[in-house]
C-alpha cells in the first residue's frame, strides 16, 4: 500500500480524535461581549481551518448555542451570510448591530485568532448561513429546529 496514502489516512484519524476529544469549556476569560459563554449546553462545535468551516452543515434546537473554534492559521470572523452586509439573521447591515452587545445579530464583529473560539445562541428557528467575512469564500449553515 502507498506510504502516502498510509500517513494521510493516519494524519485524518488523528484530527478526528483530537476534535472529539478536545473540552470545549471556555475560559470566562475569552469571553467577549456579545460572545456566549461555551458551558455543557452547547450543543455544536464548528472548527474553522485552513479549508474552511467543518461540519459545513450543523443542526440544533431553537435556543442552542453554537461554538466557532479557529483552528487555522489566521484570523476568523464567523458573520450571518452574505458578504458582507451580514443581514441574514438579525436583519441589521454590519455598521448597525456592530458591536452586537446583545448577542442578537449572528456576526462575531471581529476576527477570532487562531486557538480561539466565538459562540452564538439561537434564537430564531431557519437554516442561516454564514460566512468568514475575513475570507468570503468559506462558507457554512446552521440549521435551527
Amino acid at each position: 500500500m502507498n506510504k502516502k496514502l498510509i500517513a494521510a489516512g493516519l494524519f485524518v484519524a488523528a484530527g478526528l480524535a483530537t476534535y472529539f476529544l478536545l473540552p470545549t469549556k471556555q475560559p470566562e476569560s475569552q469571553i467577549t461581549p456579545g460572545q456566549s459563554p461555551v458551558t455543557a449546553e452547547a450543543k455544536g462545535t464548528v472548527v474553522y481551518s485552513e479549508s474552511g468551516f467543518l461540519p459545513a452543515s450543523l443542526t440544533v434546537k431553537k435556543g442552542e448555542t453554537v461554538t466557532w473554534k479557529n483552528e487555522s492559521s489566521r484570523s476568523m470572523w464567523t458573520a450571518s451570510a452574505m458578504h458582507p452586509a451580514h443581514r441574514g439573521y438579525s436583519g441589521t447591515a454590519l455598521e448597525e448591530h456592530c458591536p452586537d452587545t446583545a448577542g442578537t445579530a449572528f456576526d462575531a464583529c471581529k476576527g477570532f485568532l487562531p486557538g480561539e473560539t466565538w459562540s452564538f445562541t439561537f434564537q430564531k428557528i431557519g437554516t442561516w448561513p454564514y460566512h468568514d467575512h475575513l475570507n468570503g469564500g468559506f462558507y457554512g449553515k446552521v440549521i435551527v429546529e
